[in-house]
């Protein structure tokens, strides 16, 4: 391996970062990460003066994902049901381990961000997570200094107003996982509700391929008698939850009986409970997570003989 593809290799993690927060998709996060890259490599080949080869992935990476965020809002806006992120299952890809680096993984927090424009999504993340300072923010995104300010101000104040309250410590969030997991895979319909939010709200994410919530629910009640729907028809199927942490919250892998991947379940933890579930069941979202099942066949299989 030369020096230089020593580089990109090395520098690739950064790249992924940043894409992965501005677009939400695992797919469309490689593919611009893999334009940068190959950006990077041509303009060493040529010998141009690069002082910050991090600076300029950084740079040509958000601009790319400007652009792909545009065209796939578009797309988003006719999509079938809720749109969430693809899951990821590990933070291999993180560059440092900061906690604001962490939490912007959240499906909470990248949720939020749809409600952006392209440039104040690229603001918030390159000045709030990824620590750059705002003249180098306002070079990336071609704005004057004071306007890419005012970017930052406008688009703190949206994700703030409507952020999960106080997040618990990493040992309280795998409890709450621990004890919602058990509850659900037993059909634990009062121990649920205990561990719900009051306004604890229910994504499902199917993409028109698949059974999934036609809109979101919301109210302990109505998400706990869901889930314990949920729960014993995937059981009548053969179905088992695998845990992980997806999006760097407690979750779990639903497998088929014969364990290809049916769905991702994240949670959203806040002081006062579980806020929200997440569930990714579109097969074209699951496809990096292993062989993928037939969602439509579990829930028509019943208990094997």
């Amino acid at each position: 391996m030369t020096d230089a593809e020593r580089l990109l290799e090395e520098l690739r993690p950064v790249a992924f970062a940043i894409a992965y927060r501005m677009l939400g998709s695992r797919g469309e996060a490689e593919e611009v990460v893999q334009e940068a890259l190959l950006r990077l490599h041509g303009a060493l080949a040529r010998g141009e003066r690069i002082e910050s080869p991090r600076a300029y992935l950084a740079t040509v990476t958000t601009r790319l994902a400007i652009d792909e965020l545009r065209s796939a809002r578009a797309r988003r806006e006719t999509y079938a049901g809720d749109w969430l992120p693809e899951p990821i299952l590990s933070p291999r890809e993180e560059p440092a381990a900061r906690a604001e680096q962490a939490e912007s993984l959240c499906y909470a927090f990248l949720v939020l961000l749809e409600s952006l424009t392209p440039e104040e999504r690229a603001v918030l993340l390159l000045h709030d997570v990824f620590d750059y300072g705002y003249g180098e923010v306002a070079e990336v995104v071609g704005k004057s200094l004071a306007n890419t300010r005012q970017i930052a101000v406008r688009a703190r104040g949206q994700v703030e107003a409507r952020r999960p309250r106080f997040e618990p410590s990493a040992a309280r969030r795998r409890e709450l996982g621990d004890r919602f997991f058990a509850a659900a895979e037993h059909g634990d319909l009062e121990g649920l509700e205990r561990l719900l939010a009051r306004d604890v709200v229910l994504r499902g994410d199917g993409g028109g391929k698949v059974p999934a919530l036609a809109r979101a629910l919301e109210g302990a009640d109505r998400v706990a008698r869901a889930l314990v729907n949920w729960s014993r028809a995937g059981t009548r199927g053969g179905a088992t939850l695998r845990r992980a942490d997806v999006n760097g919250q407690p979750g779990a892998l639903v497998l088929d009986r014969g364990g290809a991947v049916v769905g991702a379940l994240s949670l959203d933890i806040a002081a006062d409970g579980i806020v929200g579930v997440n569930s990714v069941v579109n097969p074209d979202k699951l496809r990096h997570l292993g062989e993928v099942g037939d969602m439509r066949a579990l829930l028509r299989t019943g208990p094997s003989a």
